[in-house]
């Protein structure tokens, strides 16, 4: 069986799900900071070997130790391919520069920074690129990401492979703290996830007035932090229509949200993929999103979501208005997006075509 090691230091809701499908399929070890040990704890297959390294801050230059030890780590494992989560770390992307590696695939989750947002390490858009160069196979979730990366970047067609992100919901109902189900609240909206200006949160907000001249009952949860949530609502709000969780949200609240809500709604300017809408899948949350980027090749568009023209406020209502009068439509939608989560959107299934990656590199390896 081949030796892998997984290495991840964010995206990890994604690391562990794949790991949990992944270990069926390869001799599997999971490396990742401490920091990041206690998301993973209780939600991961206990035959997965895990090793921990301490990583200081981004700006700390005892980096350079937690480096080494990583190396080290991967030096003893020997593994036959070493898969590594994308990173926003320049620690780690000059690490991959100055050192020889096993043969390397990577995931790439967004090729570069979403406009306006601010937690992005300074520099890393372009030290991220070393993975581009540096990596025999590159994973991403959508066929734009691939266009980008082999047009935009020189990549080769045959070194990108395109794999969709698994849905979500299966972990998070696992990591509810009580097993009780929320009541679905039939005129709910659920806006989650980081608040930055490429989220769109303005033009949904825009939108709330036309979605209440029709449902009158229509309510927005809003939760997530980034911007301050104050600019959006200057005069205050009426807090029968708008609930707002402008924090960070803990990982077992997360699916009481999702279950909650009837639409998700993803009003975003720009995107590459989403996790968003992968959680609300899995949760039977459906979906209103902007058909930008990624997102028209995640929504099938009137089969298990809706989608709308980025920017456009109406259009927005309209979806949103559509959805919320139609439960027989709701139903069919749910129905849909929940079938798909058995088909592409299943981990074993992503699992399975990851380790044909692997396979495929090795294979590329012993005719050189």
């Amino acid at each position: 069986m081949i030796k892998v090691a997984l290495l991840h230091f964010c995206f990890e809701d994604y690391t562990i799900e794949l790991a949990n499908s992944l270990v069926k399929y390869v001799d599997l070890t999971l490396i990742h900071p401490e920091k990041v040990s206690d998301v993973c704890s209780n939600v991961l297959d206990p035959s997965i070997r895990v090793i921990s390294f301490k990583k200081p801050r981004i700006r700390d230059p005892r980096n350079l130790l937690s480096m080494y030890a990583m190396m080290r780590i991967i030096k003893d494992i020997q593994p036959d391919v070493l898969h590594v989560q994308e990173t926003n770390d320049p620690w780690y992307d000059w690490t991959l520069l100055l050192n020889k590696m096993p043969p390397l695939v990577t995931t790439i989750h967004d090729i570069f920074r979403h406009p306006g947002d601010s937690m992005a390490v300074f520099g890393s858009e372009y030290t991220r690129r070393i993975a581009f160069y540096r990596s025999q196979q590159l994973i991403v979730h959508t066929h734009q990401l691939k266009k980008i990366l082999t047009e935009q970047f020189r990549i080769p067609q045959e070194r990108v492979n395109v794999l969709p992100h698994g849905e979500l919901g299966s972990l998070y109902q696992r990591r509810l703290s009580n097993h009780n189900s929320q009541t679905r609240e039939p005129n709910t909206l659920l806006f989650f996830g980081r608040i930055w200006p490429y989220k769109g949160l303005k033009y949904l907000l825009q939108a709330m007035p036309l979605i209440a001249e029709r449902i009158p009952e229509v309510k927005l949860i809003i939760a997530g932090r980034g911007e301050n949530i104050k600019q959006y609502f200057p005069n205050g709000y009426d807090e029968k229509r708008y609930e707002i969780i402008n924090d960070f949200i803990p990982l077992e609240e997360v699916s009481n949200l999702f279950q909650r809500s009837t639409v998700t709604v993803l009003p975003y300017i720009e995107a590459s993929q989403s996790g968003v809408a992968a959680l609300s899948y899995g949760m039977g949350t459906l979906v209103v999103a902007s058909e930008v980027g990624g997102l028209s090749e995640i929504i099938q568009h009137k089969k298990d979501g809706l989608l709308v023209p980025p920017c456009d406020v109406q259009s927005l209502a309209d979806a949103i208005i559509y959805l919320l009068s139609d439960r027989d439509l709701q139903q069919r939608m749910q129905t849909a997006a929940l079938a798909r989560c058995q088909e592409d959107l299943n981990w074993s299934n992503i699992a399975a075509q990851t380790a044909q990656i692997y396979y495929k590199e090795m294979n590329m390896q012993k005719k050189y």
